[in-house]
């Protein structure tokens, strides 16, 4: 682990490859594990403000849900999550041929909304946690579902930080992700990767 700020870093997001491969994976990981995405507090605002623009997006099934539930969770933690549909798919998943796609980034790609997705699905599979609310973990969750993209990424030879890139300075700005790639160098000539 690497600390950096308030952040505490996993050495796997330096040396696992990863690159998202949904053409083999079908975009499971919308639909597996046991809980919804986690959402920001300021994230459920924003979708509540912007719901009406990804509805369109949303299949019938998930519109009915919302009919009778909110889009959002409470967890035993107090966390907000996404709502799923009969504990599996998430509110906001859809399939468009054969590949779960997610209505909220696709009112986002039709310049509907101004904001791709929640950042803790933007991060996949890089997942955050705190530790007593002053440190922010940084950490890989490997999942089975991921395999095409551990392969994908292998032969492309893409570290999983390169590919969050994008998300990561979302959440944590530029300056932190240049630090990162500075820690990748060290680590490097190190030899510790």
């Amino acid at each position: 682990m690497i600390l950096y700020q308030n952040t505490l870093i996993s050495l796997d997001i330096f040396k696992v490859c990863f690159i998202c491969d949904l053409e083999n994976c079908l975009g499971s990981c919308c639909v597996e594990g046991d809980a919804g995405a986690p959402l920001e507090v300021d994230e459920v605002n924003l979708l509540k403000e912007n719901l009406s623009h990804v509805k369109p997006f949303m299949t019938v099934e998930s519109l009915s849900f919302l009919g009778n539930n909110d889009f959002f969770v409470v967890n035993d933690r107090g966390e907000f999550e996404t709502a799923c549909i009969e504990n599996r798919d998430c509110v906001f998943s859809y399939r468009h041929k054969g590949i779960l796609r997610c209505s909220i980034e696709t009112a986002y790609s039709k310049k509907k909304i101004g904001f791709k997705k929640p950042v803790s699905c933007h991060l996949y599979p890089v997942r955050l946690g705190k530790i007593k609310n002053e440190l922010i973990t940084v950490n890989y969750n490997e999942w089975s579902i991921c395999k095409p993209a551990i392969i994908k990424g292998s032969n492309h030879y893409k570290p999983l930080f390169r590919f969050l890139k994008e998300p990561l300075i979302r959440r944590f700005g530029k300056e932190w992700y240049d630090e990162l790639e500075q820690i990748y160098r060290e680590l490097k000539v190190d030899k510790k990767l």
